[in-house]
């Protein structure tokens, strides 16, 4: 019988040919050897795996894109494995804590928990405050510490002389400055 690499995430095992071409495989049914079991537990601790996970790796993440995660949440403890055991015959024996206590030691966070809002907003919007009063000071601190004076020719009287100089020299008396001043009247002409 041929076989063929199977890889899953972190672990790798021989699956038969035909197990592949006539069923889908899941990593629950296969079988892990030991040196490999060896490789990813380590990692993991005593947590079973239970699924392929996103991307076939063995770790634990709340998504509601994918909510089969390859991993349980919690480790199995005694209290766990009981409840496992009470699982697997009929749910009506089970009461209400013990399905929530299975629930959680499967999963970290509900639907709603994790779609719940988390207030992260209020850190990014401090953050950018935070920036735009840093950026303000930093411009500040330049303008009087480190730029040199503004040049004299943004003076608004010095303008005011240089226009008047212009025009006392008769300077563009076709098309310039000059030929929009009344030199009679000592005004600007409508």
């Amino acid at each position: 019988m041929s076989s063929q690499l199977f890889r899953v995430g972190l672990w790798v095992a021989k699956v038969p040919q035909r197990a592949l071409s006539t069923s889908p495989v899941c990593a629950t049914s296969v079988v892990l050897d030991q040196k490999l079991r060896d490789e990813i537990y380590p990692k993991i601790g005593n947590r079973e795996v239970v699924g392929f996970g996103i991307n076939g790796y063995a770790s634990y993440v709340d998504r509601c894109e994918f909510p089969c995660p390859a991993i349980r949440f919690k480790e199995s403890t005694p209290e766990i494995l009981k409840l496992r055991e009470k699982e697997k015959g009929d749910w009506k024996t089970l009461s209400l804590d013990d399905k929530k206590a299975l629930y959680r030691a499967s999963f970290c966070q509900t639907y709603s928990e994790i779609n719940a809002p988390t207030g992260e907003w209020k850190f990014i919007l401090a953050v950018i405050l935070f920036a735009f009063a840093g950026s303000g000071w930093l411009a500040l601190y330049m303008r009087k510490f480190v730029y040199p004076p503004p040049v004299r020719t943004l003076n608004r009287e010095w303008q005011e002389h240089t226009l008047q100089r212009m025009l006392d020299q008769n300077q563009g008396a076709i098309m310039g400055v000059s030929s929009k001043w009344d030199y009679e009247k000592q005004e600007w002409k409508q």
